[in-house]
């Protein structure tokens, strides 16, 4: 299993449009083989980031996911309406072994 931090920053006074459109993306996730479950949270200091913590059976799950077609557009659609910068997705724990010197950061909220 893995999970995914995925963070955003979205242009002023477009949270709330970037929020309905998350949880429609939800709704496709929740059928996408190999996602256990995705949460929306908003920095209550700066309401402009976003993080979305994404939990996948397995990290070629994700992958698939992210190279779908409905990704690429919602993506592309994020860059022209509601994003402020480009998105960063960090893998906080990986079902592949680690190489390197760096292992896995732990993912920042409890569960």
């Amino acid at each position: 299993m893995i999970t995914v931090g995925m963070n955003y920053r979205v242009l002023p006074d477009k949270g709330e449009l970037f929020e309905s459109v998350f949880n429609k993306v939800l709704v496709v996730m929740k059928e996408m083989e190999g996602h256990k479950e995705s949460h929306l949270f908003r920095d209550t200091n700066d309401p402009q980031n976003y993080l979305i913590v994404s939990e996948w059976t397995q990290r070629a799950a994700f992958d698939a996911f992210t190279r779908s077609d409905r990704f690429r557009s919602v993506v592309n659609w994020g860059k022209e309406q509601v994003l402020a910068g480009r998105p960063k997705h960090e893998i906080y724990g990986s079902d592949e072994p680690v190489t390197g010197q760096q292992a896995p950061s732990q993912c920042p909220v409890g569960h």
